[in-house]
């Protein structure tokens, strides 16, 4: 009795039309991406804009309105120069109770200890002081660096404290105007909310004074 004889030999596929195969894959996949991308960024756009805009109201406080400014040279305005377009500025947001201006929003952000930490702030020019901080965008480590948006008694000190900011380890009974409480074990995603609410001042103060002072 004899056995099975060999199983018959596969034809090879010549590698022109293995990397014919391959390359209509991967220009199908990419065709793909780019349109599901064109598809859901409306969406994502629209849900950003959403996101912001409630910020804008709980950093100032809750007011009745903001209007948008642009940063155009070392001015504020409430048009793009022509030709160019809103994304291509910096903007910062006005806030009014009625007719009583309330302050300004700003968004701002500085590398953390792993990515990009975007925030925004309130910030009343009058008095110099903050008048509440929201993160926007962290990716810092979960338990400790997250904490800049997590812990609520960090976030509630940036409710009426003054600006320059100072951070340090642990206030005392002097109650300094300036200084914040740095979140234990998260001392450099502390320090860059502290250090972008700063460099935002120290950039825009000057355009913000001369705002409020009538200056063209």
């Amino acid at each position: 009795m004899t056995g099975p004889g060999p199983a018959p030999r596969q034809p090879d596929v010549p590698a022109a039309r293995l990397l014919l195969t391959l390359a209509t894959a991967g220009a199908i996949a990419g065709l793909l991406i780019v349109v599901v991308f064109q598809r859901t960024q409306p969406t994502i756009q629209a849900y950003k804009a959403e996101q912001l805009r409630l910020a804008v109201f709980e950093v100032l406080g809750g007011p009745d309105r903001f209007d948008t400014l642009y940063v155009v040279g070392a001015t504020l305005e409430r048009q793009v120069p022509a030709g160019g377009s809103p994304e291509s500025h910096e903007q910062v947001y006005a806030g009014y109770a009625g007719d009583r201006f309330v302050g300004y929003a700003i968004s701002a952000g500085q590398p953390g200890f792993q990515d990009m930490v975007r925030l925004i702030f309130g910030y009343d020019p009058a008095r110099g002081t903050i008048i509440g901080m929201k993160v926007l965008e962290s990716k810092e480590t979960p338990g400790l660096g997250d904490k800049i948006e997590k812990d609520s008694s960090f976030v509630a000190q940036f409710g009426n404290v003054t600006a320059p900011l100072v951070g340090i380890k642990s206030r005392d009974a002097t109650g300094d105007p300036h200084e914040v409480d740095m979140i234990t074990g998260a001392t450099i995603s502390s320090k860059t909310v502290i250090n972008t609410i700063n460099g935002a001042l120290a950039r825009l103060g000057p355009l913000l004074a001369a705002r409020m002072a009538g200056v063209p």
